[in-house]
């Protein structure tokens, strides 16, 4: 597996790739695996990857055999690639990273990072052989490498201002980017927005010829089960989402007979089961939560405010941040539900020096200290909670999530297998 992760980790150098032609001649020469999947295919600033990872649920427990692929990952790469509902194991990753590596070699190709783990994934889901692949976007949607798939349906989530300097600057240039994996005659499921991406999505959904399908007009909260396992009122937004994408799904002429216009009891239990950690994810007196953008700390705030089980601000925030994303207004959302701050570094190159971070707390109004790493942070903390329930918040980046997790012994898959050099590398 190191070899593997070497050699995904040079990719970088090669950034990020506004076209899909690296990614589809590479595929080609493969003998286009992604033709394969029946994909499912979903874009959006927020909640994308909550959605996937309900789909995949939900078809699973309706007794399908599903994919999903999403990102980032929290801990170890594997949990990118999902089949039957666990992460790939290295010997199958490495078996279609070879191949993809020695095509991407033979077609001259120079795929970036995102490139290549989405062809590995188009491969490792092929030769898995499942009735349906679930796939995430990784930025925007138009030129998006997973974008080169044949989807049964398109789904976009929650579109919010994100990677502005490469989907532009207002929610309408953003959604018309996300709005970019639209095909002709292929269902469109866009999940609860704003009127302005609305309008933008849907024009181009009458514009390629795409049925558009609103999922408020299509499911309602009241429809999610008893026992839904994931907590924060934008996750039952998402579950919406989720839900009407089914719905649409069940309504294909070419699926009937696996899902039907009507979605099973047995089905639908599968939102009892969705396990989509670090995301408003209570570990005894923490709460982790990915949030590094602010629609997503907006949402947060909310769930806080709608679901803490604690009165008042929550005593401390451990933060960490990737350079790149709009930090000052985050914490500026966040400022008015904590007391203090620790900043800390994440393990990622792309992370934001702590003392710099702890500036801009204090400039957002939350004092603050600086630490390292989440690991000496939580040492500085103590193992004593400052009261009863909840007193600590985590959050600012999913890689930090992934850390916290680990530390508190709370990760679902393969938690002996935390390594923290393996994330520096991809």
């Amino acid at each position: 597996m190191s070899d593997f992760l070497d050699r995904l980790a040079a990719r970088r150098r090669f950034g990020m790739r506004p076209s899909l032609d690296a990614i589809s001649g590479v595929c080609a020469a493969l003998g286009d695996p992604q033709k394969n999947l029946r994909a499912i295919h979903v874009a959006g600033t927020n909640g994308k990857g909550a959605v996937c990872a309900m789909i995949d649920a939900c078809l699973r427990a309706g007794g399908l055999r599903a994919c999903r692929y999403t990102s980032p990952h929290l801990v170890r790469i594997n949990e990118r690639f999902f089949v039957d509902g666990k992460p790939v194991d290295d010997v199958t990753l490495e078996s279609a990273a070879d191949k993809v590596f020695h095509a991407d070699s033979d077609t001259n190709s120079q795929l970036t990072f995102f490139e290549a783990l989405t062809a590995v994934a188009f491969i490792a889901f092929s030769e898995a052989k499942c009735d349906y692949a679930v796939l995430e976007t990784g930025l925007g949607g138009r030129l998006d490498a997973t974008n080169i798939c044949a989807p049964e349906i398109c789904v976009i989530t929650k579109i919010g201002l994100d990677h502005c300097d490469w989907l532009g600057d207002t929610v309408e240039k953003i959604a018309a980017e996300k709005a970019g994996i639209i095909k002709k005659g292929v269902p469109i499921v866009l999940g609860k927005n704003d009127p302005e991406v609305v309008a933008v999505v849907k024009t181009r959904a009458s514009e390629v010829g795409a049925p558009f399908f609103y999922a408020p007009d299509m499911a309602d909260e009241s429809e999610i089960p008893d026992g839904f396992s994931l907590e924060g009122a934008f996750n039952r937004e998402n579950a919406v989402t989720a839900l009407a994408a089914l719905k649409v799904l069940g309504q294909l002429e070419s699926v009937k007979g696996r899902l039907g216009p009507t979605l099973s009891d047995s089905l639908l239990k599968g939102f009892c089961n969705v396990v989509w950690p670090g995301r408003f994810q209570r570990v005894g007196r923490f709460i982790i939560d990915g949030a590094h953008n602010p629609p997503a700390a907006r949402a947060l705030a909310a769930a806080l405010r709608k679901h803490a089980p604690f009165a008042g601000p929550v005593p401390t925030l451990i933060a960490g941040f990737c350079g790149d994303k709009d930090v000052d207004e985050t914490l500026r959302i966040l400022a008015p539900l904590v007391k203090k701050g620790i900043a800390v570094r994440t393990n990622n190159p792309r992370s934001l020096d702590p003392a710099e971070l702890a500036r801009k707390m204090e400039s957002a109004g939350i004092p603050a200290i600086s630490c390292d790493s989440i690991h000496l942070a939580l040492e500085k903390m103590g193992s004593v909670p400052n009261g009863s329930g909840v007193d600590t918040l985590i959050c600012g980046s999913l890689f930090l999530a992934g850390e916290a997790l680990a530390e508190l012994s709370a990760f679902p898959w393969q938690a002996d297998r935390f390594d923290a050099a393996e994330i520096l590398k991809v």
